[in-house]
């Protein structure tokens, strides 16, 4: 264990750097490519004055998450699925993101195509991990002496849920300056400590790698932002997420670490069901930094306060999964 969290520092390290040096040199590179993001009519008013601030940022850190990985986790398998994994979801979010910026195509892809793309990935992920990593097809529930055994049909549809579901979440996340890189900081970091307690060194070489590289990414991603990381760093982040939740049998447990995630899209469930059924707004906007946006609290407040809720969650997450190991 002592040799992996030394390498886990360097994978760390290695991901920060290289995203941090190469920003700047992408971040000009996106303007003049004029990959400016589009900001919607119905949002907050004070986000018009973001509108053509360079987008599709994703690249840059996962520059960095890819370099990081390839030298400290290539060896392990797990890390190389992971790695994969990340990559495959960036790409979804990369053809949607190309699309709409550089096509003009304002729903870039079509919404079956976006989500057959992130079923294909999550399904390779999940059938690789009990085919040949033996992840097995049991559920770990938090908190509790024992696993549920769901078989294998049953757990590949779970799991290939999961890891769609926290790669959209993470999008609905990324609404503000500095949001989903900091939330995914600490959740990355949260799922690297789970990764030691099981052995999965690899693993946790690539969640240190993603922390490294959001690292890097908030310098300029920090309000007031001067790039976005696009669909294609949201998407890439959540399907890492969701890869080390299943090689580590943690899904039920990043429920709880990426409580966040979570909030934000019941946040926008709940606001569409209520506004068809009833007509009303549960929110002033969702997802829900928007209500605390609208509501008064400055943009930074708004991403302090949900990285300490998530530091907070984390640790609940890590003792729960502790105690059951």
């Amino acid at each position: 264990m002592d040799n992996t969290g030394l390498s886990m520092g360097k994978a760390l390290l290695i991901s920060f750097l290289v995203t941090a040096v190469v920003a700047p040199f992408a971040i000009p590179a996106l303007r003049r490519l004029k990959f400016g993001q589009n900001i919607r009519s119905e949002g907050p008013a004070r986000h018009f004055a973001k509108a053509g601030t360079p987008t599709m940022g994703g690249l840059i850190f996962l520059a960095g998450i890819a370099a990081a990985g390839l030298f400290t986790a290539a060896r392990y398998p797990e890390g190389v699925l992971v790695l994969a994994t990340t990559l495959g979801f960036g790409l979804v979010g990369f053809l949607d993101d190309f699309l709409k910026v550089a096509l003009a195509r304002p729903m870039g892809l079509r919404a079956r195509e976006k989500l057959a793309g992130q079923i294909l990935v999550a399904a390779l992920l999940v059938l690789l991990a009990v085919s040949t990593l033996g992840r097995g097809t049991d559920l770990v529930v938090p908190f509790s002496l024992g696993s549920i055994e769901l078989g294998m049909g049953l757990y590949i549809v779970f799991a290939v849920l999961v890891v769609v579901g926290v790669a959209n979440a993470v999008n609905l996340t990324d609404g503000l300056d500095g949001l989903a890189s900091g939330v995914t900081v600490v959740a990355s970091l949260a799922l690297a400590v789970i990764a030691l307690i099981m052995h999965r060194s690899g693993v946790a070489l690539m969640m240190a790698a993603v922390a490294g590289g959001c690292l890097g990414f908030l310098i300029y991603n920090r309000h007031p932002a001067r790039v976005f990381m696009g669909d294609t760093g949201s998407l890439a982040l959540g399907g890492a997420l969701g890869a080390a939740a299943v090689l580590t049998r943690s899904e039920l447990f990043l429920v709880i670490i990426g409580g966040i995630y979570v909030l934000e899209t019941l946040s926008v469930m709940i606001q569409v069901f209520s506004f068809q059924v009833f007509g009303r707004r549960v929110f002033r906007m969702s997802p829900l930094h928007h209500h605390y946006e609208l509501g008064g609290w400055s943009e930074n407040r708004i991403v302090l306060t949900f990285v300490a809720a998530t530091i907070a969650l984390s640790l609940i997450g890590i003792i729960g999964f502790y105690k059951i190991i």
